[in-house]
């Protein structure tokens, strides 16, 4: 832990500065520019809405809130998790000439994600706003959430980023196990209200992104309280899998160039 703070220390400027070069890329190109990164999220709300009211019906309260909380936590997990597969591939030009920790290009892609994470959040905010839903201290529970969903995607990316170097199947199969998790995890839909007995509550409790959008959900917009020892479970899960991650890129990252 100690060669991980003190790596971070030396490396956090680079970080920043690759994730700034990212985002800047993403947008060069784009006529409507930094613009889109506000678009994209509400394009995907209004998809999501529409598949909410065609097949489950208007039934959801707060609808656009609802949405925008499901699809800015997964447009944070999903990408994170799929690009981390073939992280080292992606930049072995740089792994190859020097030595970078290699969580170091995991950190950079998660602040790249976080950052439209946070447009996204705000247009929650606003989106809670326009509803009139009334201000409870409780929505400052998302902070702790979304920490939680930072730390456990980090952990979970560390040991794909591992595996991916030595399972090229992993690109493939990793995908499929995500579009799965994506149903899985009460984006658009009710989790909590559509699925009863134990099969809902293995999907609320042991799949991270389900939980943390429906106590979301539960903090901010309905003003319930929020599940402290679960939350406290996967903090801890959270920390144990990067600890796991970091151990293996640390053991292992000598071979990765090898191994590419």
């Amino acid at each position: 832990m100690r060669r991980f703070i003190g790596d971070l220390k030396r490396y956090y400027r680079y970080i920043f500065y690759s994730a700034k070069s990212i985002l800047k890329q993403e947008v060069a190109d784009s006529f409507l520019n930094w613009i889109w990164l506000i678009l994209n999220p509400i394009m995907f709300m209004l998809v999501y809405a529409f598949v909410q009211i065609a097949i489950f019906g208007n039934e959801t309260k707060y609808l656009a809130s609802f949405l925008f909380i499901g699809l800015t936590c997964w447009n944070f997990f999903n990408p994170c998790i799929n690009s981390s597969i073939r992280m080292i591939k992606r930049y072995q030009g740089i792994i190859s000439k020097v030595y970078v920790p290699k969580y170091v290009f995991l950190l950079s892609n998660m602040l790249v994600n976080g950052f439209k994470t946070l447009i996204s959040f705000g247009l929650v905010i606003i989106s809670l706003i326009a509803y009139g839903v009334p201000f409870s201290p409780r929505m400052f529970w998302c902070i702790p959430y979304l920490l939680v969903l930072f730390l456990v995607t980090f952990g979970l990316s560390c040991i794909l980023l591992h595996a991916g170097v030595f399972l090229d199947d992993l690109a493939n199969i990793v995908p499929i196990a995500m579009r799965m998790l994506f149903f899985l995890s009460g984006i658009f839909y009710d989790l909590e209200g559509k699925l009863k007995g134990g099969l809902g509550y293995v999907m609320e409790r042991l799949n991270p992104v389900a939980h943390i959008i429906l106590q979301m959900r539960r903090t901010m917009i309905y003003d319930k309280p929020a599940s402290v020892h679960w939350l406290l479970f996967w903090f801890a899960a959270g920390l144990v899998l990067s600890v796991i991650g970091i151990a293996l890129i640390y053991k292992y990252e000598r071979r990765y160039v090898k191994s590419i």
